[in-house]
């Protein structure tokens, strides 16, 4: 709000909230997903982006032994790959993360579930980091 100088008064118009609504707003730990909405649109800043990048990263890998029937020894349906899932800004930011050291790439690999080669495939394409 503040880099952008929005006023307060313009921001209250838009929201259709007092004053002290919007203090709540800052301080609360959740916000519904109209208001998120309003929040993007005055900010011009897609808030939504943040969760679907977490989902992606902290998405179950579905368990592939429940593909196949153990006591007939036939498949019951094919494994979904997660191929082409990850956004251009993720993999910016988890290189900038093992660029600048807070992550090793083992750490990556192991917190976010992101396979060994995709992982080496980014730094090689990208040479932003030296192996």
């Amino acid at each position: 709000m503040q880099e952008l100088d929005i006023s307060a008064t313009r921001l209250t118009k838009f929201m259709k909230c007092s004053e002290e609504e919007l203090e709540e707003m800052y301080l609360s730990e959740s916000l519904d997903t109209l208001v998120l909405l309003r929040w993007c649109k005055i900010l011009e800043y897609d808030f939504f982006r943040i969760y679907c990048h977490h989902l992606i990263l902290y998405a179950p890998v579905p368990e592939y032994s429940k593909a196949i029937n153990h006591e007939k020894g036939q498949n019951i349906g094919l494994p979904q790959f997660r191929k082409n899932i990850y956004s251009e800004e993720l993999i910016d930011y988890i290189l900038d993360m093992i660029r600048t050291e807070k992550k090793t790439k083992l750490q990556v690999i192991e917190e976010y579930g992101i396979p060994k080669t995709t992982l080496y495939k980014w730094i090689s394409k990208r040479t932003v980091i030296k192996s």
